[in-house]
């Protein structure tokens, strides 16, 4: 949901790239990223806790999910940076209460994100509302690699500390797509 691009990028044409901000987010994720299980005031944490839906077919780990004693399961997404709300952020936790659900036959109600800049959590209601928004981002997902197209970059603001951006080239290649009438590239929001 960050950049469809980024996505095709890392995902169809296999290219990665680490800059300082991903550095840094690896190096705040290695506990996170422990196979461990501690006991908490009232509740049980798993660290690195595989997650898949067949339905959506998703697959991956949750930084954190608690377990309370009360019944409640909640995923606890670890982010970079400084308590803020991004809609991407919301949709990756609503992703996790998605597999939650499937794999433990649960309702989960909410998730919590924290951020290691700012040492704030912040929880986020899994809503209908954001329960729709993230299943529309996977179908996207899946049409994009069923595509398999590359999208045109956008040359906006999220290009300017992506580790892609020298293989990106947003600038160069957002420019060329405009001016060719490209019917895939979109204005960045300042223009349109």
């Amino acid at each position: 949901s960050y950049c469809p691009r980024q996505y095709a990028l890392i995902h169809l044409e296999q290219v990665y790239e680490e800059n300082v901000f991903t550095l840094q987010g690896t190096a705040q994720h290695e506990r996170a990223h422990e196979e461990t299980t501690t006991f908490e005031e009232g509740m049980r944490v798993e660290r690195a806790l595989p997650l898949w839906s067949e339905h959506f077919g998703l697959l991956g780990k949750g930084d954190v999910v608690e377990f309370h004693d009360d019944g409640l399961v909640m995923p606890v997404e670890y982010k970079h940076g400084a308590k803020r709300e991004r809609k991407h952020d919301e949709l990756q936790i609503c992703a996790q209460a998605l597999c939650l659900e499937e794999m433990l036959g649960v309702t989960v109600a909410a998730g919590a994100i924290f951020y290691h800049g700012s040492q704030r959590r912040r929880e986020v209601a899994i809503s209908p509302a954001l329960r729709a928004a993230t299943t529309q981002a996977i179908a996207e997902m899946r049409e994009l690699a069923r595509n398999g197209i590359t999208p045109p970059p956008v040359n906006d603001a999220r290009c300017e500390n992506c580790s892609l951006n020298a293989v990106c080239q947003p600038a160069l290649l957002g420019q060329a797509a405009r001016l060719s009438g490209d019917p895939l590239y979109r204005l960045p929001p300042e223009e349109e």
